[in-house]
């Protein structure tokens, strides 16, 4: 069975490790693992998706599952739980960079959008300053106007 759970300090080194295998940056993780939700099975952490909250903007990071547990739709309940939590914090939008997984995340709304239209507040990020290319594809979702 797969559960969800809010991350906490403990999950630091899994998520890493998790991320790592992933090819996913760790620059800031430590700085917002308690705004991460990991996936769980038997125990065993299988999976991780967080944001970061810049004011009313949120960029999501670090959406990984490993790999024995793709295409089990466990990354669908991932992005799922997170966007519904930035949602009922107020978050106004929701970015993300990918150099991967473009054609993924229109399945949840988000659109791709230019590097110009994302706010001050997230383009200071350490995602967007150094861990990201400026290669990678820009997204958007927004959440309420």
């Amino acid at each position: 069975m797969i559960a969800l759970r809010q991350a906490s300090a403990q999950d630091l080194d899994k998520v890493s490790e998790l991320l790592s295998d992933a090819r996913l940056p760790l620059e800031g993780v430590s700085d917002c693992i308690d705004e991460f939700i990991v996936a769980e099975s038997d125990g065993s952490l299988i999976g991780s998706v967080g944001i970061e909250r810049y004011g009313e903007f949120a960029l999501l990071r670090s959406a990984a599952v490993s790999p024995d547990y793709r295409r089990k739709g466990i990354g669908r309940k991932l992005i799922d739980a997170i966007v519904a939590r930035a949602e009922a914090q107020g978050v106004k939008a929701i970015y993300l960079l990918t150099t991967t997984a473009e054609s993924y995340f229109p399945e949840f709304g988000f659109t791709t959008v230019d590097r110009s239209w994302v706010p001050s507040e997230l383009t200071a990020s350490r995602e967007f300053q150094d861990a990201c290319p400026s290669s990678a594809t820009v997204m958007r979702k927004n959440l309420r106007s």
